[in-house]
């Protein structure tokens, strides 16, 4: 077990503010949290989250407490923070559609965001843990990239590098509190986290291609298809992120998290068209068309993860084509759910909710 900054030792039973948490990764560490005995305050504003994905998590004898507001809003997230032992930073503005589209925004509310809540955690002296993204190695594509490899990251004028610059930002502050302040942060960095819950609206491309698949479409892949991705299971993810949790292990330590067997996206689709069972066909868009001019897109990235094993002895448990059943398997319940009528636009408000 670890100390904690305040030297408290925690165990389980602990309670965790999990910014983003009722989002697609924040909602499965969320359960898991709550499945080993541990409470959980869940931050989110909405705007990429659902109630429905903490529905399971809810009725687990009240140990989950959300809070419906904005991690922008630096009175409410001190409130969370003072109230949590471990704070773990997964809200973020993300999709390659919404971060070419909306660079101002991804950028601004992923920057701002971050030193909020770190603030926060340091004030409290709450140990953290802060989801960044492969996306910080930029054009680096190698095999076995490990935590301390270069980062090469393109022209500013580039859209789309705003999420990139904006997690290698969060990470350099990490590092800034860790040395200067003595805080205790860990950092993980997610390759491609893929599986039930995620949405495909902004650009997230097995959620796409399933849902493509299961409505009898064409499945559309952006340019020609050679670039490959290392899909990593949301389960395997949040059992990384569950470990590292309650480990021992170096302040400011970074971890890559994901498996080591890269994809092409072009065999991803006829993968989703031959497990879904579907006739639908394939469709290669240029890039250009699909995302405007400028953009540009990586080959191959693949993570060293010999840090994260020796710290949690973690190992990846489910394979791609079990992840494209399960994803299958939820757009499917999720198409049978009976529609209800459109909801007003949410205010971002500060009510607090118990959920039961």
């Amino acid at each position: 077990m670890y100390l904690a900054a305040s030297d408290t030792r925690l165990d389980t039973g602990n309670t965790y503010l999990i910014t983003g948490g009722a989002g697609f990764i924040g909602s499965h560490l969320t359960e898991q949290l709550v499945a080993r005995g541990d409470r959980v305050i869940v931050l989110d504003d909405f705007s990429g989250g659902s109630r429905r994905n903490l529905a399971d998590a809810a009725s687990k004898g009240g140990r989950v407490r959300l809070v419906e507001g904005s991690v922008l809003d630096a009175e409410l997230v001190d409130s969370c923070t003072r109230d949590a032992d471990v704070c773990v930073h997964m809200a973020a503005s993300l999709g390659v559609t919404r971060i070419v589209e909306h660079p101002l925004e991804t950028l601004l509310a992923n920057v701002r965001g971050t030193d909020i809540v770190m603030e926060a955690a340091h004030r409290h002296r709450r140990r953290l843990l802060f989801a960044s993204s492969s996306e910080v190695y930029g054009k680096r594509m190698a095999t076995g990239l490990t935590e301390d490899a270069d980062c090469t990251i393109g022209a500013p004028n580039r859209s789309r590098w705003s999420y990139a610059i904006a997690k290698q930002f969060g990470e350099s502050l990490a590092n800034a509190y860790t040395q200067d302040a003595k805080a205790d942060i860990v950092t993980v960095r997610f390759f491609n986290v893929v599986g039930p819950r995620q949405n495909g609206a902004y650009g997230m491309v097995l959620p796409r291609f399933v849902e493509q698949a299961l409505a009898g479409q064409a499945l559309t892949i952006y340019g020609d298809g050679s670039q490959s991705r290392c899909f990593t299971s949301v389960h395997d993810a949040v059992s990384a992120v569950a470990g590292l949790l309650v480990s021992d292990g170096p302040r400011g330590a970074t971890y890559n998290v994901g498996v080591s067997d890269p994809v092409r996206v072009d065999e991803l689709a006829r993968m989703v068209i031959e497990r879904v069972g579907s006739s639908s066909s394939i469709d290669f868009i240029p890039y250009e068309r699909a995302y405007g001019s400028g953009y540009e897109e990586l080959g191959r990235r693949v993570p060293d993860t010999t840090a994260l094993r020796a710290r949690t002895g973690w190992e990846p448990t489910r394979t791609v084509e079990q992840t494209i059943d399960e994803v299958a398997a939820w757009q499917r319940q999720q198409a049978s759910r009976p529609v209800r009528g459109t909801p007003a636009r949410r205010r971002r408000r500060r009510s607090i909710v118990i959920a039961a």
